[in-house]
């Protein structure tokens, strides 16, 4: 329990500094950019991250704002009048007159509303750090699949470019054997048709590469200018290590206890408590001590040294004995505003259970895949090498070694497409069970 304490209050630190330490303007790219240095530009820099950052701030504002209604309020006022003597009161005729006040009010007992005001508002602040906390993970999440996407695109155009490559070497022996009369031109055109049919899918390749460069672009708050017409130069690899084995119990235990969203929520229903107090305290008198000190005119000349001054103090008190129910008005809201909070946290955790059960069976079928193309990519190249000897023997036809090419090629992608997705479905539930990156704190 102390250890788990002490990870959320470590937590909280944390992004409380980062909150305060907001950029003025977006820092230095670095490149090439490996996936720790986008995470952390991110952290920085990400819209949605620093939007949260904003809210923070504004709700420490409103806390200030409560605040302020149990601090003494001091004011001051001041007047001068000037008046036509035939309109004057006073013989002889007085036109001048001028006045200077200061006053000092405190409030003494409002019925708990300030109490409660403040404590709501405390309340309503901490769940915007664990807002921040939540952006920070689904950002960060974000980020972390479009600079996977990235890798596995580029290693895609490597498969494809391989591909082509193997099928121009198919068309060109089929050309020698053509032109040697041990092959008839239906296998040159076959290995024609079979190379064009093997470009688009490089072409698309590349041009899938470029896109995802820019949404993991627009995911770590890099903006282009006119001058900025470099693309990313990303480095990493989709390695895969050994599988999680978290048990389903445990991560939904996890998600429980360390969801941002989960526990913002749990905040917001108790500051909806608070809020229920302060609207009661509408049935009780609100008790103010005050004092002033005033000068005033004391004589015609209007002369500093002819005015009268003197101090004034009491104690005033108000009480709405009848405000034609308002105050029940006000009560029956904020109560239902509060249950209508503890529904929403059950809502939320239910939610939560099922993100964790399906990111959990992603998991396990990512991993399956993974094992499942383990050993495919050497059996079809092993495969392919011996459609080409039988091929050159005679003993295999052409249409045997581009099925192999083919099934090479099917190969490689689904064992690019395992790898990003374990890589994707790890990460994926790591969030849906609270935990921060693995980048963060490093």
């Amino acid at each position: 329990m102390k250890t788990g304490l002490f990870a959320r209050t470590a937590a909280l630190l944390l992004i409380a500094g980062i909150a305060t330490a907001a950029p003025s303007s977006r820092t230095t790219l670095p490149e090439p950019l490996d996936l720790k240095s986008a995470l952390q530009f991110a952290l920085e820099n990400n819209f949605a991250i620093r939007q949260a950052r904003e809210r923070i701030r504004q709700q420490e504002g409103v806390l200030i704002e409560v605040r302020a209604q149990e601090i003494p309020q001091l004011t001051s006022s001041a007047g001068y009048s000037r008046n036509d003597e035939d309109i004057s009161s006073s013989f002889p005729a007085d036109t001048k007159s001028w006045s200077i006040a200061l006053q000092v009010v405190q409030t003494v007992y409002a019925g708990g509303g300030v109490a409660a005001s403040i404590k709501s508002a405390k309340l309503t602040r901490e769940a915007a750090m664990l807002e921040l906390q939540g952006v920070i993970n689904d950002q960060l999440l974000v980020v972390r699949s479009s600079f996977y996407t990235v890798l596995v695109n580029r290693q895609k155009i490597a498969v494809q470019e391989e591909n082509v490559k193997l099928l121009e070497e198919q068309l060109k022996t089929a050309r020698n054997r053509y032109e040697a009369g041990a092959s008839s031109s239906f296998d040159v055109l076959r290995a024609e048709v079979a190379l064009a049919n093997g470009r688009p899918p490089l072409i698309q390749a590349r041009n899938d590469y470029r896109i995802s460069l820019e949404v993991l672009r627009q995911a770590i708050g890099l903006s282009m200018t006119e001058s900025d017409t470099k693309a990313l130069e990303v480095v990493g690899s989709l390695d895969v290590g050994q599988r999680d084995d978290m048990q389903l119990i445990d991560a939904i235990s996890s998600a429980r206890a360390n969801r941002p969203e989960l526990q913002r929520v749990a905040k917001l229903a108790e500051a909806s408590e608070q809020r229920v107090k302060t609207a009661r305290s509408g049935y009780q008198p609100k008790v103010q001590l005050f004092g002033s000190y005033d000068w005033v005119k004391g004589s015609p000349s209007a002369a500093w040294r002819d005015r009268k001054d003197g101090w004034t103090a009491g104690v005033q008190s108000q009480w709405a004995i009848f405000d034609g129910r308002g105050t029940a008005g006000r009560v029956a809201q904020a109560r239902s505003q509060f249950l209508q909070s503890k529904l929403s946290l059950e809502e939320i955790t239910l939610a939560v259970d099922v993100e964790v059960r399906r990111a959990y069976s992603s998991m396990q079928e990512a991993w399956e895949l993974v094992e499942s193309t383990g050993k495919v990519v050497s059996q079809a190249d092993e495969a392919l090498r011996l459609a080409n000897v039988r091929y050159g023997a005679g003993t295999a036809t052409q249409l045997d070694v581009l099925t192999s090419q083919v099934a090479l090629t099917e190969a490689r992608l689904n064992q690019l497409t395992s790898f990003y997705g374990y890589n994707v479905a790890l990460a994926t539930l790591r969030n849906a069970i609270g935990k921060a990156d693995s980048f963060v704190g490093n």
